[in-house]
């Protein structure tokens, strides 16, 4: 029989049904759990194959504002990390630091160290960046500068690569990378000493999970609280977000299967790295004695819906009462400021058991899921963490 349409629709149709094919046969194969993980995590997609992170004035930083150094996990994985001095820090100590340090030498022994742990006011911000790229990939380098901006003088960085990601060794997982964010922690505790209210964590997308995951490490197994957790486009869980969520905000994930509910749910059922953030927030708030928890997201993000913050905010409140609380109770008494032309902020707070737990969910009309990390929004989010 002929076919019934023209030669274009002949064309587009065949199109169309190649790409579906690729779709489906793309899919399943994801269902093998190393193929999954290195589509999740893009570790292997970054420019330390031929850029030397070990420079990072390359990237507008001044000389020996950035003392890269390793970092070993409780397992036996090395991970590479960048101290980033804030430049107030920097500027008051330039002499002692064109002196310079040499890769090799102890961290410990460093200019960069000694300033930021002789400094009683000093901060510490450990950075959890997204999927792919390493610590000096995209926008990250200004997100850096973004957040210690507030406070130039006594807020520094703490940027790391997960396991699998630029140099650093292994392969990543949900157990591996939470690993790798306590270990990081470690490190501020134990190594430079810093009281924990003047340590705050900050993720982004992928980040937000690992981040939200060590806060509640710390504080179900350990009772450590830390200074502030910062969520900038989170997702309130993995098989949730690929559900919706499309590559490149052109290419679907698991939207097509909405249809066929029991194949969906097979899908569903074969994530290996199920990244339930949204019940970790709910522990982490509960468990807290104080809690400082501060959402970012924008309205044009097309990576990541702005759905998932509102969950998240709705968990987080909801985890500060004992009997539990609905949307409209949340929403009948907490704090909402519109802000013309820019977006809203609500605001959350609880006194439980002599501490105070206060929630923020920031909204911006613009900002995209990356560039937003630079925004004056980020540096002001770690002013509010630190309560400087």
């Amino acid at each position: 029989m002929p076919f019934p349409f023209g030669r274009s629709f002949k064309i587009a149709y065949w199109s169309l049904a190649t790409l579906g094919a690729l779709w489906a046969i793309s899919i399943t194969s994801l269902m093998h759990p190393t193929l999954q993980r290195h589509a999740l995590y893009a570790h292997k997609l970054h420019s330390a194959w031929w850029q030397d992170i070990d420079k990072p004035e390359k990237w507008g930083f001044l000389k020996n504002q950035i003392r890269p150094f390793n970092l070993t996990t409780p397992d036996g994985e090395t991970l590479y990390a960048w101290h980033v001095l804030p430049i107030g820090a920097y500027h008051k100590h330039t002499t002692e630091l064109l002196l310079g340090d040499t890769f090799d030498s102890s961290v410990t022994a460093s200019t960069a160290f000694k300033i930021l742990t002789s400094d009683a006011e000093a901060r510490l911000v450990i950075s959890f960046h997204g999927n792919a790229g390493h610590v000096g990939q995209g926008w990250r380098t200004d997100a850096y500068r973004a957040l210690s901006a507030g406070a130039s003088d006594k807020i520094h960085v703490l940027a790391f690569d997960y396991r699998g990601f630029g140099r650093s060794t292994g392969s990543p997982s949900e157990q591996g990378l939470i690993v790798d964010g306590v270990a990081a922690v470690d490190w501020a505790l134990n190594v430079a000493r810093l009281p924990s209210e003047r340590i705050a964590l900050v993720g982004q997308s992928l980040g937000t999970a690992v981040a939200s995951a060590v806060a509640e490490y710390f504080a179900v197994e350990r009772g450590v609280d830390l200074g502030g957790l910062g969520l900038i486009a989170p997702f309130s869980g993995l098989v949730k977000l690929l559900g919706t969520y499309s590559i490149g905000g052109f290419v679907p994930v698991l939207k097509p299967l909405k249809r066929y509910p029991r194949l969906q749910k097979i899908f569903e059922g074969a994530v290996v790295d199920t990244w339930h953030t949204q019940e970790r927030i709910g522990r982490f708030v509960r468990e807290s004695r104080g809690v400082n928890l501060v959402l970012v997201h924008a309205y044009d993000d097309f990576d990541i819906h702005w759905s998932h913050s509102d969950a998240l905010f709705y968990a987080a409140a909801n985890a500060t009462s004992n009997e539990g609380l609905s949307e409209v109770q949340i929403d009948a008494v907490k704090e909402k400021v519109e802000i013309e032309g820019q977006g809203s902020v609500s605001e959350w707070k609880a006194g439980v058991d002599g501490g105070l737990k206060r929630v923020r969910h920031v909204f911006l009309r613009h900002g995209g899921h990356n560039r937003i990390t630079t925004y004056p929004v980020v540096s002001k989010m770690v002013l509010d963490l630190f309560g400087i």
